[in-house]
């Protein structure tokens, strides 16, 4: 028993020994030299297809600063500043971003992906449909435009790409799928903007304004808005579809405003069709003075809950959503007519209603 346990101290001496004396005894766990590198293979397609769409892209993505007048220290967010993210639209300077991301601003910046910080201006401001258009000022070099692709095919299913600046943190790209097409999303105008497409991309406060993409690297919305209890992002966001930005943003930078085509009517939620076996929209009421009052559509009688007028057509195409009625009279225009179908008390009778620019009312 004596000679093992000396055995044992004349171990423990020489281990200890080696640590004082450095290089004279090293254990096989203390080996300081470099693990080596293990060879892969080639990246997936699905990685080289995300790689391809971020080096494409990313450069035209820019960050969005806007600094408010009102009070600088009394901002929730740090400095009276606030975040958001922009599009490159064209070779002249315009920039595509939300407008709630600039409408309290007295003072806007541009950050490249390059690092450069530019001043920027607002041309034009589209409240209602959640849109404003900012030009730089002596940029060096514009990175080119964002390929521009179509909303009007897209399906539930496919992937979708997310590039922006996520609680500042900028060049963030997140992925996922278009989860629902056709969605409502209220603006602080009052408004809704219709066909607004709904996707489980991770979007957070700072992507608002960038681009939401297509598997082919072509902007197919604008990111704008998520549904979240606790304010980050879960699975529930929302982006403009590009066919809005198409035709809303020519006109904001020719005038600077774009008109609003609509017939004065305010509709229920298309739940409250349903639960009420109401086939169209409901119409809750009118807006004084507005084609669909002189036209003689009436809304819900609130002191008895009698429903007045169900509009079930526009121009002989169904209606079932509010999107149905709002896209066919976006495709109108300001200054034409529609005929809607309107239903009371199981009749139905076609009124021709003027098509009018309602922004100007609000």
């Amino acid at each position: 028993m004596k000679r093992r346990a000396t055995l044992l101290l004349a171990i423990a001496a020489a281990v200890l020994l080696a640590y004082a004396g450095g290089n004279l005894l090293q254990a096989p766990w203390m080996s300081s030299s470099a693990r080596a590198v293990a060879t892969r293979g080639a990246l997936l397609d699905a990685e080289k297809a995300n790689i391809e769409i971020f080096e494409k892209v990313s450069p035209s993505v820019v960050q969005v600063v806007a600094q408010s007048s009102a009070n600088p220290f009394s901002e929730e967010q740090e400095g009276g500043v606030a975040s958001g993210t922009g599009i490159v639209w064209d070779g002249d300077g315009h920039v595509v971003t939300n407008n709630h991301v600039v409408e309290k601003a007295s003072r806007l910046a541009v950050r490249f992906a390059s690092g450069e910080v530019v001043r920027a201006e607002i041309v034009g401001t589209a409240p209602n449909y959640d849109l404003a258009v900012l030009r730089v000022q002596s940029a060096h070099a514009l990175p080119p435009p964002v390929a521009v692709g179509s909303s009007a095919d897209l399906k539930v299913g496919q992937f979708a790409f997310a590039i922006g600046n996520p609680f500042g943190l900028d060049q963030s790209m997140s992925s996922g799928i278009i989860s629902a097409l056709k969605r409502k999303l209220p603006t602080s105008s009052g408004r809704e903007i219709a066909n607004v497409i709904q996707t489980d991309t991770a979007i957070n406060p700072g992507n608002s304004g960038g681009p939401l993409l297509d598997s082919a690297g072509r902007l197919i919305g604008v990111t704008s808005a998520i549904l979240s209890p606790s304010g980050s992002n879960a699975g529930i966001g929302f982006a403009i579809p590009v066919d809005i930005v198409n035709r809303v943003v020519p006109g904001l930078i020719r005038d600077g405003r774009v008109p609003t085509p609509g017939v004065g009517v305010v509709t229920a939620n298309e739940a409250v069709a349903t639960r009420l076996g109401a086939e169209g929209l409901i119409v809750v009421r009118t807006t004084p003075g507005s084609p669909a009052e002189r036209a003689g559509i009436h809304g819900v009688d609130f002191s008895t809950g009698h429903l007045g007028d169900v509009i079930t057509a526009v121009d002989g195409k169904p209606v079932h959503r509010l999107s149905d009625l709002t896209d066919e009279v976006e495709q109108v225009g300001v200054g034409k007519t529609v005929r809607l179908s309107v239903k009371r008390d199981g009749s139905t009778r076609d009124v021709e209603v003027a098509v009018v620019d309602i922004g100007r009312t609000q």
